[in-house]
């Protein structure tokens, strides 16, 4: 395997602590001239849906590069740590499914192993925290140039652990979605994009009711925030591709009380 010159960093290990420079440090022992790129330690804690999503969003924009991802509930128990090559990446972490969405978005799994060759972790490999002792030691030493195989045993790519496709389906006018992800601004991104939304006749200068939790209004469809005025609603393509549904200066999620898994429907008015 040829070096790679970028490994990427997504956990919940959040920015109080020193998990993260902990972890860096290791990476620059085993291969100094490896740059790190942290796509971000703030995805809630043990929230492996919201990790998933991350990742599969912004691989696309990245570099190749191991890609290593930690949310990781199951640390020390008998579930598996991967790795796994697709596209032109190698993606590392937790056999829990955090991976899953990111690999499908790199092409699919081409190869996968389980970590099991010790004498790529450290030797003082602990129970509770491999994104230090087993994930990053490895995918440093991915990233110098050792092969995949010598990472450990072969694993049929068809065993891996995926997250199921959030719900998402077009009848005529009518979407029946769920909500994918809320970011910090309490934008509510939900599970069609634009695209599948347009062919549902949704697109910017209509307007769609909004049906969730027995609540109902109506809300006009535009291109970006300030179609609205301050404090109102609109929905629209973001920047991933994906129908968002968002409060101009304001947060939806919090207004309409939406959170991921919400299901939600929007039926074209006009």
């Amino acid at each position: 395997m040829a070096p790679f010159h970028c490994l990427t960093f997504l956990t919940d290990y959040g920015l109080e602590d020193a998990f993260v420079a902990a972890c860096h440090g290791v990476v620059l022992q085993i291969a100094p001239k490896t740059r790190i790129i942290d796509i971000t330690h703030l995805v809630p804690p043990g929230d492996i849906r919201r990790g998933a999503a991350v990742l599969a969003q912004t691989v696309g924009y990245l570099p190749p590069a191991v890609h290593v991802a930690v949310v990781d509930p199951g640390v020390g128990t008998a579930r598996r740590g991967v790795a796994i090559a697709a596209g032109d990446s190698v993606f590392v972490g937790p056999d829990n499914g955090l991976l899953s969405w990111a690999v499908a978005e790199a092409g699919g799994a081409i190869e996968a192993v389980s970590l099991t060759n010790r004498a790529l972790w450290l030797d003082s490999a602990t129970a509770t925290f491999h994104g230090r002792d087993i994930f990053m030691p490895v995918a440093a030493h991915l990233a110098a140039g050792v092969p995949l195989a010598q990472a450990g045993g072969q694993l049929d790519v068809a065993s891996l652990v995926t997250l199921p496709r959030p719900a998402s389906r077009i009848t005529g006018g009518r979407i029946d979605a769920e909500v994918l992800t809320v970011d910090r601004f309490g934008n509510a991104q939900l599970s069609v994009t634009g695209p599948e939304a347009a062919r549902a006749g949704l697109a910017p200068g209509t307007t769609a009711t909004l049906a969730w939790d027995s609540r109902e209004l109506t809300v006009p469809f535009g291109s970006t925030f300030g179609d609205v005025a301050a404090g109102e609603l609109v929905c629209f393509q973001d920047s991933a591709g994906y129908v968002a549904i968002a409060v101009n200066r304001g947060n939806a999620a919090q207004r309409l009380g939406l959170h991921p898994e919400t299901l939600v429907t929007l039926t074209v008015t006009k």
